[in-house]
């Protein structure tokens, strides 16, 4: 018989191994590996029944309660789906994504000691796309496809739009990947710090200078981030924009009431320094400026396009919606779209589940979002555990930024930004409030 510890080991290294992956693999392969995560948490749940520690059950405030109803609805959205074989491809999907979600929120429930370790290897897995985006930037690498509209652009306010390692190769998919991954890199940032605090509490005089591992993590912290300007994915604009207003309102819990200047002044050289790479960087200038150009950009007019679109799908299929998945979608989507303007999803992640599984299912994915939201923000107010606190905000703080990021694209999707979207989401479960 298999110990419980040999199967926490396997499975650790199963979560570890998705991560990896998701760096140089393809879809496929991916989701095997994360198939493989939830049949090892399976056969543990199943051959150390009687003496595992955690307490399951289900309340009216439990995220998990509104995400067994939304698997619900989107099950019976798949029954009734005129395309079932498409869709069948897309809830497959669904259900690698939610059970690995459902492995890693026991896991980290009766392993918590693990955090440091899975967040680590997530912000180690961003810092190497990180670097990969700088060499790339440096290098001046071309586009695969057209991925931003330079008719009304000079030559040399033309971006260099960097990509990674990530497949499919799509700058979008690395800024949205760098917008779930960066806020670990942060938090582990000041996880070091705040190991090095307690080292220096019991008087070690080593402990005086920084250490090498906090500076690693700040370069890392920087690189990252300014990859993630690099892939000129608007939407990653916004969502770092959040993570900066989630730093710094977690970080007043800890500065506000002894290093309130410190705090100020954090914030106001934050905000000078977005606003002087701004306002002094031609490329970026200009990408920022596309936000606002409303229909005269060309990928902001083809979005409104879609919108429109998609939303005359949704009043077609409002209560089950049409089955999950983007081939399912593609072929729906032939007979709203407008002439020359064909699309892979709804670049929204709330309207894309509007449409695929009908409003019922909007409905408990956001009631998933708010419950979790709010257990988290609740154990970062009321709980005295620094450590934990730490790795729950940056859990929270990637969550909110994969969404704001979610507004205006369609990268969500992929296994990359799902499979870190989960374990922040599994973070902020198994973290129960004070």
């Amino acid at each position: 018989m298999i110990s419980s510890k040999i199967l926490d080991k396997l499975i650790l290294i199963s979560i570890l191994a998705v991560f990896v992956t998701s760096m140089f693999m393809p879809s496929d392969v991916i989701g095997l590996v994360a198939l493989a995560t939830v049949g090892l948490s399976v056969f543990r749940r199943l051959a150390v029944r009687k003496t595992h520690p955690t307490d399951y059950k289900l309340s009216t405030i439990n995220p998990q309660l509104y995400l067994l109803a939304y698997f619900m609805i989107v099950v019976i959205s798949l029954a009734g789906s005129t395309l079932f074989a498409l869709s069948l491809t897309g809830f497959l999907k669904t259900v690698i994504y939610l059970g690995f979600y459902a492995s890693v929120v026991p896991y980290i429930k009766d392993n918590k000691d693990k955090i440091p370790l899975i967040f680590g290897t997530i912000a180690v897995c961003a810092g190497f796309e990180g670097v990969a985006g700088f060499l790339q930037n440096f290098a001046g690498v071309n586009e695969i496809s057209t991925w931003q509209d330079v008719s009304a652009l000079n030559p040399e306010d033309v971006m260099t739009r960097v990509y990674g390692t990530l497949k499919p190769y799509n700058p979008n998919l690395l800024g949205g990947y760098l917008a779930a991954c960066v806020p670990c890199v942060f938090g582990m940032f000041a996880y070091c710090l705040t190991t090095k605090e307690k080292l220096v509490e019991k008087n070690k005089p080593s402990t005086l200078n920084p250490q090498p591992s906090t500076l690693l993590w700040l370069f890392a912290a920087l690189l990252t981030s300014a990859a993630l300007f690099a892939t000129g994915c608007r939407g990653a604009y916004v969502a770092f924009m959040v993570m900066l207003i989630c730093m710094f309102l977690v970080s007043a819990k800890f500065l506000w009431q002894n290093y309130k200047k410190i705090w100020l002044s954090a914030c106001g050289l934050a905000v000078l320094l977005m606003s002087t790479a701004v306002l002094c960087v031609g490329s970026l200038r200009a990408r920022v400026g596309s936000m606002f150009a409303m229909r005269q950009d060309s990928s902001n007019s083809f979005r409104f396009n879609v919108y429109q679109s998609s939303f005359e799908m949704f009043k077609d299929n409002w209560l089950l919606g049409i089955g999950v998945g983007n081939k399912n979608f593609r072929e729906i989507y032939g007979l709203y779209m407008k002439t020359g303007f064909d699309a892979l999803s709804a670049y929204n992640v709330f309207l894309e589940i509007a449409v695929e599984s009908g409003i019922f299912a909007l409905i408990a994915f956001l009631g998933f979002l708010a419950t979790l939201i709010r257990r988290a923000v609740l154990f970062i107010k009321n709980s005295s555990d620094i450590k934990n606190v730490i790795f729950v905000s940056a859990a929270l703080t990637s969550i909110l930024a994969v969404m704001a990021h979610g507004m205006v694209d369609t990268v969500f999707f992929r296994p990359q930004i799902q499979f870190v979207f989960w374990t922040m989401a599994a973070t902020c479960t198994a973290c129960r409030p004070d």
